[in-house]
């Protein structure tokens, strides 16, 4: 039997629609990690939530960390903005609070670099001159993969790297290069997770599923991650996205260009068809696109976990959401995958 985990859900929207957080990039550049500078309380009664449910797996509050995204976060505190020095006291935080929030293993968050731009470009893919080639990024990551690994005993303090929302062939491959890089993370499992925003079943630099899990397990990257995901998609379009991946694993095997079956993460987002809009920074239901009648969130994403272990195959699967899913669409979540029916 496949075995099953629980992810948690969307931790900068549960801030925002249960404890009445506000964010603005002028204001918060670090989204929801700016809660580990201005309020660690609220973050954790937020993280425990997820922890209560119970959850296996719970993401730290480091997606959007950065250099940059610290010395832009200004107070009394810190006019001029956190220093690179000061930085690794608040990723600490994170760690803390994530293991506090309940007994589930603790994944470290790391987003591509699109969600550090303001306004951010994961959604897009379209990056500055600056960091617009695999090597760039690589440096980008490499040097941010050193800032958490300055927090004492951090492989042995969180049980999974996450390499989250990933929308080019060029970042799978440096955020790769980049944690397999960093000794200190050699030993923790990682995933690889990208997203598919748009009507098909491309990244958003037009890259197809197939060639980004051909990125995501070229061992000329490094060793094969632990994992290989999709989040920050709709979760109708699951089903169709996930049988390719299968495939292309299925292929590699069979061609003996790859030794086993990584895990599957699956964590879309928990919408009814909003789209999040970066412009206005809110979610937006577009037009044309019909929600009513649909089966529920987790009934859908209970239906495409059933499909993917049918085979055995995988090593297991990680299941959660994304943007816009709540503690409770996390527990619906569980009882549906625990009942008997499943």
């Amino acid at each position: 039997m496949t075995p099953i985990l629980i992810l948690d859900g969307g931790l900068g929207t549960s801030l925002q629609q249960k404890y009445g957080v506000e964010f603005s990039s002028s204001k918060t550049p670090l989204w929801s990690t700016d809660l580990l500078v201005s309020d660690p309380k609220t973050l954790l009664a937020c993280q425990s939530d997820f922890g209560n449910v119970p959850v296996d797996v719970l993401l730290t509050a480091t997606y959007q960390a950065s250099i940059h995204g610290f010395k832009a976060t200004k107070s009394e505190s810190h006019p001029s903005g956190i220093e690179q020095d000061e930085i690794s006291r608040y990723l600490t935080t994170a760690v803390d609070v994530a293991n506090q929030a309940g007994s589930a293993q603790v994944a470290l968050s790391i987003g591509p670099y699109g969600a550090c731009m303001i306004p951010s470009q994961e959604y897009s893919g379209q990056y500055d001159a600056g960091h617009d080639s695999m090597e760039s990024l690589e440096e980008w990551h490499r040097e941010r993969f050193e800032l958490f690994a300055e927090v004492n005993d951090i492989n042995s303090r969180v049980g999974y790297v996450a390499l989250e929302t990933v929308p080019r062939l060029d970042e799978i491959r440096a955020m790769r290069r980049a944690v397999n890089s960093v000794s200190v993370f050699s030993d923790v499992p990682h995933w690889v997770s990208c997203l598919y925003p748009g009507e098909d079943e491309t990244l958003p630099d037009g890259a197809s599923a197939g060639d980004a899990v051909r990125a995501m397990v070229d061992p000329a990257d490094g060793p094969l991650p632990w994992g290989i995901g999709i989040n920050c998609t709709k979760v109708w379009k699951l089903k169709g996205i996930v049988e390719v991946y299968g495939s292309v694993i299925r292929e590699l095997i069979g061609q003996n260009k790859l030794g086993e079956w990584p895990a599957l993460v699956l964590y879309p987002d928990g919408t009814n068809g909003e789209v999040y809009n970066t412009e206005t920074q809110t979610w937006e239901v577009p037009s044309g696109i019909e929600t009513e009648g649909r089966e529920s969130w987790e009934e859908q994403l209970k239906s495409v976990v059933r499909d993917a272990i049918a085979g055995g195959e995988w090593r297991c699967v990680v299941v959660g959401g994304c943007c816009m899913a709540s503690a409770e669409d996390i527990q619906r979540l569980r009882a549906a995958l625990q009942s008997k029916d499943s």
